[in-house]
């Protein structure tokens, strides 16, 4: 016997409000992580939920949320009267969801009064939403724009009662840990924390322990788990022209209502856009670098239908659910695998049916190794007439760590890119050593030289004697002695003409002279170093016999001196500054 309608969601204890509001919006049954997660959240105390994109995860926590909000719930309603701030606080890593939440609570709260709901994100003007938060209980917020009211003193966050964080694994992503923790100290006094993640992953779970106090774990649903009312393909693509065209015949099938096409980069996404504009589809381009109020109007358009295609970066992959989007593409392959898991959860939500493309070349094989290792299953490779492939096929895939099959131990070589492995090299190697430098090259038996012209020994430089010491080719032996000096001169010296001249310090061992200490070593330019440790314009004799002498006119304009120093080094002051 069918129960009635509603029944399920009434023996939660939900209050009459949110009962209605659920029949008006055509739920009959709640999805299998509503009916585990609302029971659990309105018992109290902290809970992980781990569920599937697309699952129903939203209302798994607004209707505990709105329940605690409300008199006639099953739990004790929040006294309006003596809060001053929100009560109620929902995190989201994106504008685009956190839109969604905001409607959907909204939509929840149809029939109800005296609860208003408040969206606070980036991109959007400081007034407006500062006027929003009047009178707000509930607020659904970005990280960053939240903070950034706090710290102006125009949201108090000491009266939330709960906290919700939603898609915690895309919150660390995007790199709001630190900001996490700073609200989490704004609102210590909390009753309740609701986390929920794709996955249960160690960086999640070392979240939680700073967030939560002890919190229950409810895994519904990984990444692991079959999308069974998504069917799956993957098309083998020789370049992007390839990949247009294959594109293109996809978006002209009459079972399409509305497609996402996913792109890798925000160029790639305004391009791609551009060209199916021109092949006639009625297409919208969606990336982080747009305007806030042009990111709004074109989901708006495409919840409305006006757009039929919305070519879009992973920003749109979390917080779009239209119900009529039946395909998904997967044009350019997303940097983390499981981002794959939330773009083509876009389609076949909440029970509904779906088909996701993806379009790989052959040097994103990688990949799509790694794709499937997450979700654990095979993404079926199709074809389409007239547009198969023209690169050959690669052998059969082995394992999801490597290719496998005919290569030795299993998953060996080197992963989707093939190569030579430790076992099953290619060439008839199956020793278990790895090729060294100067083994036969690919595709020679073992134990054959390759044939290489041979080289005289008399051609190859004995020594660096032979080589020359400088641009007019003129050779050197290594013992010679320089012209200037009765030393030998060391091969990477530097020439006499290079060195500076000391006065005094000259003939001294390098022993002899003046310790480093005193003045840091490369501080000064060397060309600025001085050429005398003497007061200028005395002369000085130096080795040899030949005198010298500072004369001449000094230059105009600015007036340097030298002044003595100790060791061989001077310097230079300024008397014109």
């Amino acid at each position: 016997m069918t129960e009635p309608t509603n029944s399920l969601f009434a023996s939660m204890g939900l209050a009459a409000p949110l009962l209605k509001a659920i029949e008006n919006l055509g739920f009959t049954q709640p999805t299998p992580v509503q009916a585990e997660a609302i029971p659990a959240a309105l018992q109290g105390g902290d809970w992980m939920v781990s569920s599937q994109t697309g699952s129903g995860k939203t209302a798994a926590f607004l209707l505990p949320v709105l329940n605690a909000m409300m008199a006639g719930g099953n739990n004790s309603p929040i006294d309006l009267h003596r809060v001053i701030g929100p009560a109620g606080l929902i995190l989201c890593p994106t504008r685009e969801l956190a839109q969604q939440v905001a409607q959907d609570a909204i939509d929840l709260l149809k029939n109800s009064k005296g609860i208003r709901v408040a969206t606070v994100m980036g991109g959007m003007p400081y007034g407006k939403q500062m006027a929003g938060l009047r009178g707000a209980l509930l607020v659904v917020a970005t990280p960053g724009r939240l903070l950034d009211l706090a710290q102006r003193r125009q949201i108090h966050l000491a009266d939330v009662k709960t906290l919700v964080v939603d898609e915690a694994d895309r919150m660390l992503d995007l790199g709001f840990a630190e900001d996490l923790e700073d609200i989490n100290h704004l609102c210590q006094k909390r009753d309740q924390t609701l986390m929920f993640s794709a996955t249960f992953a160690p960086r999640i779970m070392s979240l939680a322990s700073r967030l939560m106090n002890k919190p229950g774990r409810l895994e519904l649903a990984s990444a692991s788990d079959r999308h069974t009312q998504i069917t799956q393909s993957l098309h083998w693509a020789d370049n992007m022209i390839h990949k247009e065209k294959l594109l293109d015949h996809y978006l002209r099938d009459a079972d399409l209502e509305q497609a996402v096409v996913f792109a890798s980069t925000q160029v790639e996404t305004d391009r791609l856009a551009d060209a199916l504009a021109e092949q006639g589809h009625a297409v919208a381009a969606l990336h982080g670098a747009m305007p806030q109020k042009v990111r709004a109007h074109r989901l708006k358009q495409l919840r409305s239908g006006h757009v039929r295609v919305l070519v879009a970066t992973d920003v749109a992959a979390r917080g779009i659910d239209v119900p009529t989007i039946t395909h998904v593409f997967n044009f350019g392959l997303p940097m983390k695998a499981e981002d794959y898991v939330h773009r083509i959860g876009r389609t076949g939500r909440a029970g509904r049916t779906g088909k996701a493309i993806t379009f790989a070349e052959h040097r994103d094989r990688m990949k799509i190794r790694t794709i499937e290792a997450l979700t654990d299953q095979r993404i079926p490779v199709a074809v389409v007439a007239g547009l198969e492939p023209k690169t050959p096929e690669r052998p059969e895939r082995g394992g999801f760590a490597g290719r496998g099959e005919g290569r030795g131990r299993s998953g060996g070589g080197r992963g989707a890119f093939g190569g030579h492995g430790r076992s099953g090299a290619p060439g008839g190697r199956s020793d278990s050593k790895p090729r060294t430098w100067g083994d036969a090259p690919r595709g020679e038996a073992r134990g054959e030289r390759s044939e290489r012209p041979a080289r005289s020994f008399d051609e190859r430089p004995r020594s660096f004697d032979d080589r020359p010491r400088s641009f007019d080719d003129k050779p050197r032996s290594f013992g010679e002695r320089s012209e200037r000096g009765d030393k030998p001169r060391a091969w990477g010296d530097r020439g006499s003409n290079d060195r500076p001249r000391h006065g005094a310090g000259a003939g001294k061992s390098f022993g002899d002279q003046k310790p480093w200490g005193d003045k840091p070593r490369g501080d000064r330019p060397r060309s600025d170093q001085p050429r005398s440790d003497k007061p200028a314009g005395k002369s000085f004799s130096k080795p040899g016999g030949k005198t010298f002498a500072k004369s001449g006119p000094k230059p105009a304009g600015k007036v340097f001196s030298k002044h003595s120093g100790t060791g061989g080094h001077g310097g230079f002051s300024s008397r014109g500054r």
